[in-house]
């Protein structure tokens, strides 16, 4: 899979004669927070086209998302990192991901403007897959309506994205987020089937954990997670190896911490993991994140934690593949 990132780098590929868009393409447009199964139904979609027409399958995605343009520290919170969100798109076998800077030049483009530079220059686009409801340009002036109008006169087809129910509701990222909110766990995994994780790289963190005698694997969130808390989880090495273990996922109010990270306590692990991914799957909500009146405190309730954390494992033992 290539991944392309901006205007810039998509306009000067586009003029190559190797260019892997030389054909045109397949496309669909969105943020893919989760890559949950409704977007994998989309996917599929853009996958089965692309097939017929022998193109590549394109998904277009935005950094930052536009909510987190448009609303700040407001925006709602990550499901995925987008190294992490690249990976799973590559895992559905998708072709090309063309990740465009949302910013205020790009915001300020006219509907026609996007469809001209972007889908038919840029993409020479074939067939594109959106929701009847996607809106675009400045304004949100642009419509399925008007791709449809253009599509007619520029050589290509729009289709409806296909929607994908559980329990008679539409899966969402929204509905994902709202699982993670409230530990709703199990409840998140059927919406992206599969359990929830993040991955991410470690990272030298204050080594307060290891002061305290409960060492820590660091990795820092660029955006505020949908779970806040102390969890059960199980960890893959980049070796591969499974390690159960216990995180905190949130801002660490105890010790003052101002960015968002995720600490994962591996049991019975001796180590360096500084510069490698971890990968965390979460399994089993124990705590919410709460601020103690002392490091001695903290450190008694971590040991607290541990042992809750070994007697649910004690019962819930997973799978490798967890």
């Amino acid at each position: 899979m290539r991944l392309i990132r901006g205007l810039t780098n998509l306009k000067r590929l586009s003029g190559q004669a190797d260019s892997p868009l030389a054909d045109g393409c397949v496309a669909t447009i969105g943020n893919f927070d989760g890559v949950h199964l409704g977007h994998k139904t989309i996917i599929d979609q853009v996958k089965q086209k692309a097939a017929e027409l022998d193109v590549p399958a394109v998904v277009m995605i935005f950094e930052p998302q536009p909510r987190e343009f448009f609303q700040g520290a407001d925006a709602p919170p990550r499901l995925m990192p987008f190294r992490q969100k690249f990976e799973a798109l590559l895992a559905e076998g998708v072709d090309v991901v063309l990740c465009i800077r949302f910013d205020e030049r790009f915001r300020s483009y006219s509907a026609m403007g996007f469809v001209e530079d972007v889908l038919i220059q840029g993409l020479a686009v074939r067939h594109l897959v959106v929701g009847d409801d996607f809106r675009f340009g400045c304004d949100r002036a642009g419509d399925f309506r008007l791709l449809e109008q253009v599509g007619q006169e520029h050589d290509f087809t729009v289709e409806n994205t296909r929607t994908v129910t559980v329990d008679g509701e539409r899966v969402s990222s929204t509905r994902v987020r709202n699982a993670l909110n409230v530990n709703g766990l199990e409840e998140a995994e059927r919406l992206l089937g599969h359990p929830y994780r993040i991955h991410g790289r470690i990272v030298y963190g204050r080594q307060l954990g290891r002061q305290i005698g409960a060492p820590t694997a660091n990795i820092l969130l660029h955006k505020m997670p949908a779970l806040r808390g102390v969890y059960v989880v199980r960890a893959r090495l980049e070796t591969g190896e499974w390690r159960d273990g216990v995180a905190n996922i949130g801002l660490r109010p105890t010790v003052d911490g101002k960015r968002p990270s995720l600490e994962v306590h591996l049991f019975d692990f001796a180590g360096t993991l500084y510069g490698q991914h971890l990968e965390v799957v979460f399994r089993h909500g124990l705590r919410d994140e709460v601020k103690f009146d002392s490091v001695d405190e903290l450190r008694q309730q971590i040991a607290r934690d541990f042992e809750h954390a070994r007697a649910w494992l004690a019962n819930n033992p997973a799978t490798p593949e967890t």
